[in-house]
């Protein structure tokens, strides 16, 4: 039934070419619709086959099973190419409806559509021809008496008038009230005129309770080979079904937006599943395979291989209910998957499933997951929707779409827009994926790049900052670090490789790892350089040998300095790096007078130089990379300056220091990274050491155990003594047996007990095997098993050969291997025993 008066004003349409051809494919009914959009008039298309548009279409007409599909369907939706009386292609959206005669007989109506036209939501059309076709489409083609000849099996749902009793009949015996009179006008007018219009009306649906539902009613003049007036095709659509399938459409566009806007998994998750409710489903949940929210893990094939499901992890909710009463999982928890479930068919297969009618059934799959069965029947869940997020080949997650309290079963077409968003959704989380990943494996450089715990002992306070330039990895090519050394001494170091981001960070660890090397090895500052200069070139020379690799190396500058607390001696050298900034507790700014030297790695033959500083107790020591100091629009020296007037403020803790000195940078972006460590020195207290100048005679080595005694005693380690003598005897030995002149002995107690002897022979201990027949050879084992490590570094005029010991309270967690410890029996070169000393 058509309500009067609710009729809107009528317009012209001339986008849709209409096409009426009998059942061979013959055209006996054309549109200007139609001539306008391919060119041919009527009098040319009239009496051939549609292959002269749509090639070999008489060949799909005459398909197998394409008149059950037209049927189930209500035509057949999709896009094609048609040509053009000139010879062109042309892209159309193409849909064609079967409708019926008297006796059974057939027609086909094919509507064409012009793709070419710009949409604005990117959308393609074998997308979105299928969701526009969605809604079903009422036809029914009216002769020159307005009697209808053909119509299509959908109309009857519109009206509720049967086929049969609509074939051969006026309009106004199929709706005998007022209506009629105005739609048989609008038909005159369109035979008339040769024209197609449009209009709006409101007609009572025989399936609703007196509701009426808006219908767009399109006229559309079929014309004969002569151009002459054949016939009315009308053509009527829900006007609600088709606001949805545009609503889509807009979901569509806006979800290319929404997704793409953060590189976050689980956000990109959210918004998928806020998207779909309530538009598409009434309840919606975002599973993500476990590795992709942390971009670590292999991925994972799309259909999973073995038994063995991959692992979900829950990442979006949304409902139409408040709380979502229907998941038993709430974000960021794992989920189950029943392996006779949907879910699993879904993840071992890789394929989407569509269950328009879901089995809740007692004792089936929804009930081997406690409370699973309990919520999806309370909640009145119906039909369901499963469709995998697949992108590069790799499964990244699941989306399970839900209907509940919509009653209307999932379809074809609600897939195909659920397939769609998950294809949307699979671009951006690869995206945020391979971010996550990047960005793990960046932190991960870094963590294990820079020290996490900066350790000065008893010799030095120490802060730090590291500002990268690669803001979106967070790490470059600096670095600094504060290694402890014997005899309460550290060393400093701070350092730039060239460029910044990921390859230099890796550049960087490496450099990091040989300077703590070199520096295990005690050697000076300046011999150090050199053989990271030597280090620096060889890693270039192998980075040669692959030309279509970067190179690793392509320079780096370096200044490392020790420290020695007992002495206040603090000695540097500088291999192209600027110079420390020395404050005393006065305020007072030093630049040392260091030689700068060649970069590493330049391969000039480097030498570099020392300089040795006496610092005062508390002076404050800045070490930096030129990003700190330097600018394009400030030279070195201006921000020189600058760092000094910041750091001399006495009073203040380091790590004030630190942030004035790093956010009163120029407002502007990172060019370079940059580096501050700050260091404030203490002085060890000189009753925490003892030293004794030691002559050589048969007495020597009982008055060293005995001195060494003695102190032990006054500083209350006496549990200490046993151990210590022990290795006093061996060092001491070693030293009246290959030595000349006076023999120094030092103990230092700072945060370990050290031990050192000082001699004037040039040569170091080496550690070797001692055969089981040897009768001397096994002191430097007695001292490594004594000690937590030893080791010997060079003096003026000779060496120190130093162990360590823990002091009582203190755990193994505080020691640092040492790589001399031996695990057989050691002795030294020329070394005796502690007994034979004895």
């Amino acid at each position: 039934m058509v309500t009067p008066g609710k009729g809107l004003a009528t317009a012209e349409v001339s986008d849709t070419a209409i096409a009426l051809l009998d059942d061979r494919g013959t055209v006996v009914g054309w549109t200007r619709a139609a001539e306008q959009l391919v060119g041919y008039s009527a009098g040319e298309a009239v009496g051939r086959t549609a292959d002269l548009l749509l090639p070999e279409f008489t060949q799909v007409l005459t398909t197998s099973g394409f008149v059950e599909q037209c049927h189930v369907r209500n035509g057949w939706p999709g896009t094609t190419e048609a040509r053009h009386r000139d010879g062109r292609m042309l892209d159309v959206c193409l849909r064609i409806s079967m409708l019926r005669g008297q006796e059974g007989a057939l027609r086909w109506l094919v509507s064409l559509t012009d793709v070419g036209v710009p949409r604005g939501d990117g959308l393609n059309e074998s997308v979105r021809g299928p969701l526009i076709a969605r809604a079903p489409i009422g036809i029914v083609v009216r002769d020159l008496q307005l009697q209808c000849a053909w119509a299509n099996d959908a109309m009857g749902s519109h009206d509720g008038t049967p086929h049969g009793q609509r074939l051969g009949r006026w309009i106004g015996d199929a709706q005998p009230d007022r209506s009629a009179d105005v739609l048989e006008a609008l038909m005159r007018q369109v035979l008339q005129s040769g024209t197609t219009k449009v209009h709006e009306y409101r007609m009572r649906q025989p399936t609703s309770l007196g509701e009426e539902h808006p219908f767009s009613v399109s006229f559309h003049c079929l014309l004969d080979a002569d151009g002459q007036a054949l016939g009315v095709c009308v053509i009527s659509s829900s006007v609600i079904e088709n606001q949805q399938a545009g609503e889509r459409l807009a979901l569509l566009g806006e979800a290319g937006a929404r997704l793409g806007s953060t590189l976050d998994v689980m956000q990109i998750s959210q918004e998928l599943a806020d998207l779909a409710v309530p538009l598409l489903a009434d309840y919606v949940a975002v599973d993500l395979e476990q590795s992709v929210s942390f971009g670590e893990g292999p991925p994972v094939g799309i259909g999973a291989a073995g038994t063995c499901l991959p692992g979900l992890r829950r990442a979006g909710l949304a409902s139409i209910n408040h709380g979502v009463p229907e998941s038993p999982w709430v974000r960021g928890e794992l989920v189950l998957a029943p392996p006779d479930s949907p879910l699993a068919a879904v993840l071992s297969a890789g394929k989407s499933r569509l269950e328009p009618v879901l089995d809740t059934a007692p004792g089936t799959w929804v009930d081997e997951v406690p409370g699973l069965g309990h919520r999806i029947r309370e909640n009145g869940m119906h039909s369901l929707m499963i469709v995998p997020i697949r992108a590069r080949r790799t499964l990244l997650g699941v989306v399970l779409f839900v209907r509940t309290k919509n009653r209307v079963p999932f379809q074809d077409a609600d897939l195909l827009l659920a397939e769609e968003l998950a294809h949307r959704a699979a671009h951006s989380l690869d995206n945020a994926r391979q971010y996550a990943r990047q960005h793990t494996a960046a932190l991960t450089l870094q963590r294990h790049s820079l020290p996490r715990r900066l350790r000065g002992g008893m010799a030095v306070e120490v802060a730090s900052r590291y500002l990268p330039a690669d803001a979106d990895h967070c790490v470059g090519g600096d670095w600094f670090d504060t290694i402890p050394l014997s005899g309460a001494r550290v060393g400093l170091v701070v350092g730039d490789v060239v460029g910044h981001g990921l390859h230099a960070a890796a550049t960087m660890g490496r450099l990091r790892t040989a300077v703590r090397t070199l520096a295990d090895m005690e050697l000076p500052p300046d011999e150090l350089l050199a053989r990271l200069d030597d280090t620096v070139q060889r890693l270039g020379e192998e980075e040669c040998d692959l030309p279509e690799q970067i190179p690793a190396v392509t320079g780096a500058t370096c200044l490392y300095a020790v420290y020695d607390p007992a002495t206040r001696q603090c000695t540097m050298a500088s291999a192209g790096h600027p110079p420390p900034a020395i404050i005393d507790e006065q305020g007072r700014v030093v630049y040392p007078d260091l030689a700068a030297g060649l970069p590493l790695g330049v391969g000039l033959g480097n030498s570099f130089e020392c300089v040795q500083l006496e610092l005062p107790e508390g002076s404050l020591l800045a070490l930096y990379t030129d990003g700190l100091v330097e600018s394009r629009d400030r030279d070195i020296d201006e921000g020189m300056r600058r760092l000094g007037s910041v750091l001399a403020q006495p009073g203040r803790s380091l790590e004030e220091l630190c942030d004035i000195a790093t956010q009163n940078l120029p407002d502007q972006a990172l060019c370079d990274d940059v580096t501050l460590l700050l260091v404030r020195t203490r002085a060890l207290s000189p009753s925490r050491t003892a030293f004794w100048t030691l002559h050589r005679d048969e007495t020597t080595v009982r008055n060293a155990r005995d001195l060494a005694a003695q102190q032990l005693t006054e500083w209350g380690l006496e549990g200490l003594e046993d151990a210590t003598k022990l290795i006093v005897s061996e060092l001491v030995t070693n030293a009246v047996s290959h030595g000349t002149g006076p023999i120094g002995l030092r103990l230092i107690r700072h945060q370990a007990l050290t031990c050192e002897v000082s001699d004037t022979d040039p040569c170091a201990p080496r550690a070797r095997l001692a055969r089981a027949t040897d009768e001397h050879g096994r002191g430097l084992f007695l001292v490594a098993k004594l000690s937590r490590r030893w080791g010997c570094r060079s003096a003026a005029g000779g060496k120190v050969v130093w162990a360590e010991q823990d002091l009582p309270g203190h755990t193994a967690r505080n020691r640092r291997p040492s790589a001399r410890k031996p695990a057989t029996p050691l002795s030294m070169s020329e070394g005796t025993t502690g007994a034979v000393a004895a």
